[in-house]
């Protein structure tokens, strides 16, 4: 099996919505790509250009408000109990 290096814990708050960003930006664009186009033969070549769009301006604004929706969350949310009490 091949070791594979992990990034130290301090970037979590980057590569997390990095992942999440490509991830979603890579759905929707797909889904909003076909349903414009259709399964044509123009598809393959456009549907790269309309995620990475997307991606550009969907990273940028998850590392914005990506904060602001945890403490919202937080505030929705029962934090977990402790052990004892």
């Amino acid at each position: 099996m091949i070791a594979v290096r992990k990034l130290p814990v301090r970037y979590a708050p980057i590569v997390m919505p990095r992942v999440l960003s490509i991830v979603m930006t890579a759905v929707v664009s797909v889904i909003s790509t076909l349903r414009s186009l259709g399964a044509t033969p123009a598809f393959p070549a456009t549907w790269p250009g309309a995620w990475a769009l997307s991606w550009l301006i969907a990273f940028p604004i998850l590392l914005v408000v990506l904060p602001m929706v945890r403490r919202i969350v937080a505030g929705l949310v029962a934090a977990p109990s402790q052990p004892g009490q």
